[in-house]
């Protein structure tokens, strides 16, 4: 249970104030891992591991210091804060560091599948090898189905800090993937099919399957278009990958260190009048959902760009205290192992009210995105430039037509968001980059570089 974690943190914050310093707080977590990866109907790795630890903050006259470790006993405990005291003597003084003034824990819906404990390894092994059957099935024209995946895990975490919060929390989440090919030679092309939730209950191996066959023979026979300026379609794998970019960019620590272009524009129209983006750290289906932050901050929902207007940032207790704000409960942290820092939770981009059929019509001829390749090293996070490779269809009279690789696409973020003239009623969650849940979205134009 997570009393044990509990009492664990409250005893590594009162070790800390035994050695001297004036504010603490100690994450403590129990974590287990498992992986399945199946190739050609055999198992080729399945892993399961565990990890449990604690990470003790301490502050000391504005210094901070930091230690973890793996023993969870009370000397174990102990030790961690006596060397968090001790590094925190060796750190510059920052009158912006400490714990939260206003701790707290927001009421959400239980994170845990109550099916989970149902599952036994040789049934995560049958999903696996379902998702490959499905995907390697779907079409003669599939030669062949790597990476196929099936991954889970079960964790608790408890926070206690020296202004007297302590509480806990557990979950479990899963995924599927696979990536199939279809076609030879210069035709072969790839899709990936995935699929996320609570427990394997919550995922249709089935459906993983078709989605990455049907995403390879899509593009099929695929070659370089010519070049040009028209609408694009951006698909909601696309545009999930993109609204993580943003989100990153709109974090508090880029911005207050000119790593942002967002800095010094909260109150302008950076967007299109119908976009809205929004971080939730309290949504029911979100994997980054939490009742608290790895600062015990309550998570929230925080409007980042509403009506095309950008709100406010994403802010941690260290960010919060140096522009002189709130915390947005986003001081998150990897594990046990590292402190907290400044991240997006769960990124919603609002749905609109179109079909896929609405937004070819009213792309007319155009591209349609499926995968964009470097886009996390493509995008000038101070400027907002990107230049990134593509695959898609073309867009020929409002209907999807010929497949296309070897192209990039070109604009830069706001250009893009203020282009956004329509989105896709169905929105899904897409975990690259983060939780994000997106539906597709159309752009009024970008360059398109190709032959």
């Amino acid at each position: 249970m997570s009393e044990d974690l509990e009492a664990a943190a409250r005893l590594a914050v009162d070790a800390a104030l035994a050695e001297g310093v004036h504010e603490a707080d100690a994450w403590c977590q129990d974590s287990v891992e498992r992986s399945v990866r199946v190739y050609e109907g055999s198992v080729e790795s399945l892993t399961e591991a565990g990890s449990k630890g604690a990470g003790v903050r301490v502050f000391r006259d504005g210094r901070t210091g930091y230690a973890y470790g793996s023993d969870l006993s009370e000397q174990g405990l102990r030790e961690l804060a006596r060397a968090a005291a001790a590094s925190a003597a060796v750190t510059e003084p920052d009158e912006n560091a400490g714990i939260p003034r206003r701790p707290g824990a927001a009421p959400i819906a239980d994170l845990r599948s109550p099916g989970f404990g149902d599952w036994t390894m040789e049934r995560r092994v049958d999903l696996a090898l379902a998702v490959e059957r499905a995907a390697r099935e779907r079409d003669p024209l599939v030669t062949n189905v790597e990476d196929t995946v099936y991954s889970d895990a079960e964790a608790r975490a408890a926070l206690a800090n020296s202004n007297g919060f302590c509480d806990s929390y557990e979950e479990t989440q899963c995924y599927a993937f696979a990536y199939a090919f279809a076609g030879d030679g210069a035709d072969r092309m790839t899709g990936m099919g995935f699929a996320v939730g609570r427990g394997p209950d919550d995922l249709d191996p089935e459906q993983v399957g078709y989605e990455a066959a049907d995403r390879a023979l899509a593009l099929h026979g695929a070659r370089q278009p010519e070049s040009r300026r028209c609408p694009v379609v951006l698909d909601p794998f696309v545009a999930a990958s993109f609204a993580s970019i943003i989100g990153r960019t709109l974090s508090a620590d880029a911005v207050q260190r000119g790593r942002s272009l967002f800095a010094g524009r909260e109150g302008d129209e950076i967007a299109a009048a119908s976009f809205r983006l929004v971080d939730d750290g309290v949504h029911p289906e979100g994997m980054a959902t939490s009742p608290f932050d790895g600062e015990g901050v309550a998570r929230q929902t925080t409007t980042l760009i509403e009506d095309g207007v950008l709100r406010t940032y994403l802010f941690d207790t260290y960010t919060a205290n140096k522009g002189q704000r709130d915390s947005t409960g986003n001081g998150d942290r990897g594990s046990y192992r590292t402190p907290p820092s400044v991240s997006p939770s769960n990124l919603l981009v609002a749905s609109g009210d179109a079909s896929p059929e609405d937004l070819l019509q009213a792309a007319g001829d155009g591209l349609y995105v499926m995968g964009v390749s470097g886009l996390h090293s493509g995008v000038n996070p101070v400027s907002g430039s990107f230049s990134v490779g593509a695959t898609g269809r073309l867009i020929r009279d409002g209907e999807l037509a010929e497949p296309a690789r070897e192209m990039t696409i070109a604009s830069d973020l706001v250009a893009m968001l203020q282009g956004v003239t329509r989105a896709g009623a169905a929105a899904r969650w897409v975990p690259f980059g983060g939780s994000v849940q997106a539906p597709a979205l159309l752009v009024e134009e970008m360059t398109v570089a190709g032959a």
